[in-house]
């Protein structure tokens, strides 16, 4: 009789491992290659997103482009979640990811002149408006002069909020962002609840 509890305890004990075992592998895994919850902090973003908006990151682009490899390369326009290249464990005041919106890509000139971005290519030599293709920036008055051409395996990232210093970004500072450091596209904002939309 003893024996037959003690059986059933160790059993019901290793199933209660077992399912927690499971569970934490799950969500490391959909962490790793499903999708990832960020907050925002701070105001480069507004007035798209705000300080304490959850967002939820879509995952699968990357690891498919990982699993084929290949570099993910996301659309212009798209707001993306991507590795601080200026984190550092002993800089406490650093954010580990950022978020910001995609303005060019290798081998394309940026200008910004009398807060006005422009973006030259072979297709449109003349340039073309990058602020046009989403409704998030329109009017956006930007800070800076700014000519530089996209390296190759990079991309050159904006806040929404480009006057002053409100927004560290590739035309101020943070430079441009290598494919590699893409974590991947926003797909939701979760939270604040009123406030939620599709990206």
């Amino acid at each position: 009789m003893n024996s037959n509890k003690t059986g059933t305890v160790l059993k019901d004990t290793l199933g209660v491992i077992s399912f927690v075992v499971l569970v934490a592998l799950g969500v490391i895994f959909i962490n790793a290659f499903v999708f990832r919850s960020f907050n925002v902090e701070g105001p480069s973003m507004e007035k798209t997103m705000f300080t304490g908006d959850k967002l939820i990151v879509n995952k699968i682009p990357t690891t498919i482009a990982s699993i084929q490899n290949q570099e993910y390369v996301p659309e212009r326009g798209q707001v993306i979640v991507f590795k601080n290249p200026e984190y550092s464990l002993s800089l406490v005041n650093k954010n580990e990811y950022i978020v910001k919106r995609v303005v060019a890509f290798p081998g394309e000139r940026v200008k910004v002149i009398d807060g006005d971005v422009t973006v030259f290519n072979k297709s449109q030599p003349e340039g073309f408006k990058p602020d046009d293709l989403t409704d998030d920036t329109e009017g956006s008055p930007t800070s800076g002069d700014v000519d530089i051409k996209v390296p190759k395996g990079a991309i050159f990232v904006m806040g929404d909020h480009r006057e002053g210093n409100f927004s560290l970004d590739s035309r101020s500072g943070l430079g441009t962002i290598p494919y590699s450091d893409i974590i991947g596209p926003v797909g939701i904002r979760l939270f604040p609840f009123q406030n939620f939309r599709f990206f």
